[in-house]
């Protein structure tokens, strides 16, 4: 049996939580996913606590991501996810200082490698670079790597290859992957996971589909069984 990796749905567009978040859990929950996420921004404290217990509620495993730029605003999102609880805390720029906020808290952290600039974010740096900081991470204990994968400027199969062979830590490709052939490459590369979300939520994937009929169609590409 081939590689099956994590489809992660994000309910996010342009690297913000979308307002309605919570109207679509049901939809979600229908299609069979999972894996589901969002940001550290663009909900207020309550309604993203409120997401996250429907979440909980509907079984899925949670995602939260950081794409906060300053090292103040990384942190104040890894004390949020102190009280959140996700499963997983993913992204962010700044690695000891988060571990010593979530320590404890049983969420494991998936940081951001490599140089991340701007939001929504891309990533920057030579492979050899970005391969350097996943070991750089990776020796720090975090518990796997968000690589913006189809964020870099450069050759993207390359990159993702690169860093896998540069750690034995699991590695979630995140950013951009709107087409079947993005989600093949995931799979055919053995990612630990991927996420997506604007592209289902504007119907780039499936435009003719609803909410539902395309997180399917983004599991039968990747080959996830769901539910």
């Amino acid at each position: 049996m081939s590689h099956v990796p994590r489809f992660i749905f994000m309910l996010t567009r342009h690297d913000e939580t979308v307002a309605e978040a919570r109207a679509l859990v049901p939809a979600i929950a229908a299609a069979g996913v999972l894996h589901v996420g969002c940001k550290d921004i663009g909900l207020p404290p309550a309604e993203l606590a409120a997401l996250f217990d429907d979440l909980r509620a509907a079984g899925f495993t949670t995602y939260l991501e950081v794409v906060s730029e300053t090292p103040e605003r990384i942190l104040d999102s890894a004390r949020t996810a102190l009280r959140l609880r996700p499963d997983f805390l993913i992204g962010g720029t700044s690695v000891e200082p988060v571990q010593v906020v979530i320590a404890g808290s049983g969420i494991r952290f998936f940081p951001y490698v490599g140089r991340v600039i701007g939001h929504p974010c891309l990533l920057r740096g030579t492979l050899e670079e970005i391969a350097a900081d996943a070991r750089r991470v990776e020796a720090a204990g975090v518990d796997g790597i968000n690589l913006l994968a189809y964020r870099h400027d450069g050759d993207v199969e390359a990159l993702v290859a690169a860093v896998q062979a540069a750690v034995a830590i699991p590695v979630v490709c995140a950013g951009s992957i709107d087409s079947e052939a993005r989600v093949a490459a995931m799979r055919r590369l053995e990612v630990w996971g991927f996420t997506i979300g604007t592209a289902v939520l504007d119907g780039v994937i499936g435009p003719e589909s609803g909410l539902e009929g395309r997180l399917r169609r983004v599991l039968a590409w990747s080959a996830d069984r769901g539910r």
